[in-house]
């Protein structure tokens, strides 16, 4: 009897553990479903080096800010406006070309690789500029231009002369006989410059023609010559060693042409376009086979990054950068980056994209077509770019329009990689007018006239920087400027935009601030057009806000139903607004539907992806 009570004793306390237990179990689970599954834990994300989602700016130094009232922007006038990258979030720039140089092509066209032109100051002056920018956290990138020096360096002049070890410095080539006129003479090849005539230009002292793809004051280097390709990598050496933090490396598709010994032991004619509208000797006229986008000058780019690499390990630092600049075709372009065989090349190849390929009548889906274009060719790990303008082409705000401008940073900014930005773009400056007699730009000199020059000039992308309102925007106490200051400097000025309440700099500032967040340096991107009108632009990181840009690029409202934006939750949060548009920061959207005025912009912030 005893011995049965003992054992009902135990089993009552096991069932009534078992039920404490079962109970347990079943109120963790009622929990559970009350709040619901876990929360996401953030994504593992990896360090980026200071060049992966930089915002680098390019100065053009003629234009940026004259020190010495000789109305020639100079060093000195950067060093003292330095703070100006800092306050608009700026973390590189990189100098259109500073070195010794006739300025036949504004700097284009150096006579010295080692020296600063004197219009710009000394080597003193950089070396101040390069330390106070590096006081100040930012980086500082050289303008490389190995395709071509100027007929008046030491290198042309000894070439030339054929002086021992430069007979072969430069592209030479004998005369071909005229067959209708045997006193005359006829160039090598057909070959177009880039700023109209033949390529070939006569040596009287040489007997001999040279080979300039730029203007006759600038000939072309001749690649196939080690010695050329080991002073490429002096020339960079030097300036590194003085402390600059990189290179962009200019006109490279030009690097290499067809070699004589492939053809016969002759320069072989480019083919004919066939195309009505131009004319012998007019750029167009020739498909340039023979004289561009070779794949042998995709061996200098790899040597010159195994160079800066080489030099990061062996000195220490930070990472030197090179960035390639070519206007070629999506799939040569992207041979920048290296190729499948394992050669690396540039660190990114500038994207111009939006430049060439995108205008005022271009619609949403173009748009979206273009950044999903480049973002789908470029290779596994690679870093994008991009841009919307630079010294070589009309502004953004007068290529497209001038509602656009905060929407077009806005694309800038948010997209994933490196942002880029011209002198000028962050306060909206438009293209200045340049009248025939003021024009100094050489292509627009020989590729035009007086008519026709506004087809070519770059001059009018090159006015002065607008700082404030007084004489000359504050560019130069000068008497006058190399280029007429554009006659909207006093609407649009630094000064002002610092003082409005809304302006495209203020705009600038929240995007460069917006940048520094997860989302945007590390999250996926989706593109898309609603319609023809608009696009959206969505950043999102698992356990990070997202981040949505709907963007109207047409001249009528749009109407788009916000259901359709992947990843956007409603309500969202306006964190940016076009300074035209009538919403502004703080402003909820919680609405299905949602009207967009022409060209206006606005960034929402949203929950995070679950």
């Amino acid at each position: 009897m005893l011995h049965s009570m003992k054992a009902f004793g135990i089993t009552a306390i096991v069932v009534l553990g078992l039920g404490l237990i079962a109970g347990a179990i079943t109120w963790a689970v009622l929990a559970t479903r009350d709040r619901g599954p876990p929360a996401p834990s953030p994504p593992d994300l990896i360090d980026l080096d200071w060049w992966q989602h930089c915002v680098l700016y390019q100065i053009y130094p003629r234009s940026f800010k004259d020190s010495d009232g000789d109305g020639i922007g100079d060093l000195k006038g950067i060093t003292e406006q330095l703070e100006h990258f800092v306050e608009a979030g700026v973390d590189a720039v990189w100098m259109s070309p500073i070195f010794e140089s006739p300025m036949v092509d504004f700097g284009y066209d150096i006579s010295n690789f080692y020296e600063i032109h004197y219009e710009y100051g000394t080597m003193e002056d950089f070396e101040n500029l390069l330390e106070k920018a590096h006081e100040l956290g930012l980086k500082v990138l050289l303008d490389f231009v190995p395709n071509h020096a100027s007929n008046m360096s030491e290198y042309f002049i000894k070439s030339e002369a054929k002086e021992p070890g430069y007979e072969d410095f430069f592209v030479w080539a004998d005369a071909l006989p005229d067959p209708d006129n045997a006193t005359n003479r006829l160039p090598p090849s057909n070959w177009i410059s880039q700023f109209a005539g033949s390529a070939w230009e006569w040596s009287d002292k040489r007997q001999q023609y040279y080979l300039h793809q730029f203007a006759i004051e600038q000939p072309d280097f001749n690649f196939r010559n080690p010695d050329v390709q080991k002073e490429m990598i002096n020339i960079m050496k030097f300036w590194l060693d003085k402390g600059a933090d990189g290179f962009r490396v200019d006109a490279l598709p030009y690097l290499m042409e067809a070699d004589p010994a492939d053809h016969d032991g002759r320069y072989p004619d480019d083919p004919l376009s066939g195309r009505a509208e131009f004319q012998p000797g007019q750029l167009g006229y020739n498909i340039p086979l023979y004289t561009k986008d070779l794949l042998e000058l995709y061996d200098r780019v790899h040597e010159w990054r195994g160079f800066v690499d080489s030099y990061l390990e062996a000195n220490g630092g930070d990472t030197r950068v090179i960035f390639s600049e070519g206007y070629a075709n999506i799939s040569m372009t992207m041979l920048y980056y290296g190729n499948e065989d394992g050669d690396i090349g540039a660190h990114f190849p500038f994207n111009f994209d939006f430049i060439s390929e995108l205008s005022n009548t271009s619609t949403a889906r173009d748009f979206g077509y273009t950044i999903l274009k480049w973002l789908t060719y470029m290779p596994y790990g690679a870093i994008p770019n991009w841009q919307t303008g630079n010294h070589d082409n009309n502004r953004a705000p007068s290529r497209f329009r001038v509602n656009m401008v905060d929407g077009l940073t806005s694309l800038n900014m948010l997209l994933p990689g490196v942002a880029v930005t011209y002198q000028g773009e962050e306060i909206g400056m438009r293209d200045g007018f340049v009248s025939w007699e003021d024009t100094k730009d050489v292509e627009a000199l020989r590729r035009g006239d007086n008519e026709t020059y506004l087809l070519y000039s770059r001059d009018p992308c090159r006015t002065p920087y607008h700082w404030d309102s007084s004489t000359n925007a504050g560019f130069s106490t000068g008497n006058k400027t190399w280029l007429p200051v554009a006659g909207d400097y006093m609407e649009i000025n630094l000064a002002k935009q610092k003082e409005d309440a809304r302006s495209h700099f203020k705009v600038y500032q929240a995007l460069v601030k917006l940048r520094k967040e997860k989302t945007l340096s590390h999250g996926e991107y989706s593109v898309r057009a609603l319609s023809n009108r608009t696009l959206y632009l969505v950043r999102y990181l698992r356990t990070f806000d997202t981040i949505v840009l709907l963007f109207n690029v047409s001249e009528m409202p749009d109407t788009i139903i916000l259901s359709r934006v992947l990843h956007l939750e409603l309500p969202a949060t306006i964190v940016v607004s076009s300074i035209h548009s009538a919403r502004v920061a703080g402003d909820l959207i919680e609405g299905e539907n949602l009207t967009l005025a022409p060209g206006e912009a606005i960034i929402l912030r949203a929950k995070p992806v679950s």
